[in-house]
């Protein structure tokens, strides 16, 4: 069994000191699983283990402990009831069969003030105990945000995948009907193809997300406006499920422009998809565009509600959300991304009296 004179904290003492503390020592075994003493109980001394290990833990809401330390021959617990009469914070448990010794309150403050040596001892006992302690806590905040992070990962890649899931869903049920004609069932295979992509895309922005990595990003000329009837097209019906409905009082401008089109679908798919979670209960989603200099800015306009003033300063940032059931906010985070390659800026803001107005300017490639 460990004597005291091994004991680090003890070290610097007398001979006499060591005498008087063997005095005043009070031998306590403990069985496996023995409470030495309880969260809240009188802080009334300082003990040492002697033999075994003791574990010292906390409680996380009524029932859960939490394991703090873990303590082995010669290390000391309970020291914070020498240097103030509060109630235990920590409960200490006898993790095998172990032995302890208890050392009064009164007789530890009469050596403390008696010689500076044990004095700086028990400061680093603390000092060391409450670094440890602090570098448990951090552990345990970065693993919880860790998982807090999957979960919002999950969430909103689950989000994203149930449209497409659903068209593919509806078309193979009405391409597998007997009546169907086979105009109507090479329009939905083109259908499902197109929405097995959109998932591929999908997947692709969420990875070059996560690892940091940029894509081959090589831009070619092309009409804008091509490109947005395109896109119309194939948004049109997936929007209608929502009862919802692209309003363009005027057509897309006829301007060339240096676009990887697979990327910037995903600009309108995020930005559109906002716009229907606004509107759970349908509405007329307004499709505008205006030129200014050499710039080319699409505007869309919801019904919705608008975004909450506490939103609007990180809104383009990843993970921040504005009220939808569903998602994290990383549409939009990878929205600005995609415009910001292209050259251009996006931002958004409420428009009183009615919805919110998402715009992203892109330059105008110069004519020839």
């Amino acid at each position: 069994m460990l004597v005291l004179s091994s004991c680090p904290l003890f070290k610097s003492l007398s001979q006499g000191e060591l005498e008087r503390l063997r005095a005043v020592a009070d031998v306590r075994p403990a069985a496996a699983g023995e409470v030495i003493f309880k969260e809240g109980d009188v802080g009334d001394g300082l003990y040492v283990v002697a033999e075994g290990r003791v574990q010292i833990s906390v409680l996380i809401g009524e029932t859960e402990p939490q394991v703090l330390f873990q303590m082995g021959p010669g290390e000391v617990f309970g020291e914070m009831a020498v240097l103030e009469s509060k109630p235990r914070s920590a409960a200490a448990i006898a993790k095998t069969e172990a032995v302890v010794y208890f050392l009064p309150r009164g007789v530890m403050v009469e050596m403390l003030e008696a010689s500076p040596q044990i004095s700086l001892a028990l400061v680093r006992v603390i000092s060391n105990r409450l670094r440890e302690a602090n570098r448990q806590y951090i552990r345990e905040v970065l693993q919880t945000e860790r998982l807090a992070l999957v979960g919002r990962f999950a969430r909103s890649i689950v989000h994203d995948l149930k449209n497409p899931l659903h068209i593919i869903g509806l078309t193979a049920e009405l391409i597998g009907m007997p009546e169907c004609r086979p105009e109507s069932r090479r329009e939905g295979q083109a259908r499902i193809g197109k929405q097995v992509d959109r998932i591929s895309e999908m997947v692709n922005e969420i990875l070059e997300f996560t690892q940091g990595a940029n894509t081959a990003f090589v831009p070619a000329p092309m009409s804008y406006r091509l490109f947005l009837q395109n896109l119309l097209e194939e948004m049109s019906p997936e929007l209608a499920l929502r009862s919802c409905h692209i309003v363009m009082p005027e057509p897309p401008p006829e301007v060339r422009m240096m676009l990887v089109p697979k990327r910037l679908r995903r600009v309108f798919y995020n930005l559109f998809h906002n716009a229907t979670d606004a509107m759970p209960q349908g509405g007329d989603i307004q499709l505008r565009f205006r030129r200014e200099g050499d710039f080319l800015i699409t505007e869309i306009e919801d019904a919705g509600s608008g975004i909450p003033p506490e939103m609007s300063a990180e809104l383009f940032a990843a993970f921040a959300t504005f009220g939808k059931a569903h998602g994290t906010g990383l549409g939009l985070s990878i929205a600005k991304k995609i415009v910001k390659d292209h050259g251009g800026t996006i931002g958004a803001r409420n428009l009183p009296g009615r919805g919110a107005l998402f715009y992203f300017a892109l330059p105008i490639q110069p004519p020839a």
